[in-house]
């Protein structure tokens, strides 16, 4: 599994290094907007659960970008299989599934991890005071992990690129919007609170939040970080065999 993994995971690194430095400024001009718009738009009086707005957004800022950044695998992953034909040569070449899945999906946490640098840049420029608790650093691992494994599942079985729009449309974007990034999910209606509590980027802002703002991590929330974690590396393998078939 290992070979496989460390060669998907070569040949998408080589790949990324030649377009490193678009696909770094590309990443960090959406959330410089929104605290442009939203950190100095609303201002440091603004309080949300008892947290300067600024404070409040940057966890939220993580979360959103380093979700963009693994997720963004997936029109990678695409372009490889409908023009390239590099997943044919995965298929037929002597490595297991598990390390195909595995080899993209740490790409995709490469890519997340990175993005959640940006913003970290962006919080020090904004001089925004954040608390470190050491399950952040497990928390952003899980929560980039989610949704590489999202990306490879979608990516699989989808069957071109308005399918993957349509996946982006309907999936990707309500639950940036709706899950907590911006503010708090208690002020949605109640119908959206049952569905925010499906997507699991809810959990990942709480978690992220809570573990840079000083709040009470809660373990729950960690656990069914993980439940989603697994869930989707299943969906991944299932959706790649598919596609073999």
């Amino acid at each position: 599994m290992f070979n496989g993994l460390y060669a998907v995971l070569y040949r998408e690194l080589t790949i990324y290094r030649k377009r490193a430095v678009k696909q770094m400024l590309s990443s960090s001009l959406s959330p410089l907007l929104f605290l442009i718009a939203f950190g100095w738009g609303f201002g440091r009086d603004v309080t949300v659960s008892g947290l300067p707005y600024i404070a409040f957004l940057i966890p939220g800022l993580i979360t959103m970008n380093s979700l963009n950044q693994s997720f963004a695998i997936s029109a990678e992953i695409n372009i490889s299989r409908f023009y390239f034909h590099t997943f044919d040569e995965y298929l037929i070449a002597p490595v297991s599934h598990a390390g195909i899945v595995i080899g993209e999906a740490v790409f995709g946490v490469f890519r997340g991890l990175l993005a959640t640098l940006i913003i970290f840049i962006y919080a020090f420029i904004f001089n925004v005071s954040l608390s470190f608790n050491p399950l952040f650093f497990a928390a952003i691992l899980l929560h980039t992990f989610i949704f590489s494994f999202l990306a490879v599942t979608t990516s699989m079985v989808v069957k071109d690129h308005s399918g993957q729009a349509l996946v982006n449309n309907f999936v990707i974007t309500p639950m940036i919007f709706l899950c907590g990034t911006f503010y708090p999910i208690d002020k949605l209606p109640y119908a959206f609170k049952l569905l925010v509590y499906v997507f699991p980027l809810t959990y990942s802002t709480k978690v992220i939040r809570a573990a840079l703002t000083g709040g009470e991590v809660s373990f729950i929330y960690v656990g069914l970080m993980m439940f989603y974690c697994i869930i989707f590396f299943l969906t991944s393998l299932w959706a790649l065999r598919s596609a073999e078939a």
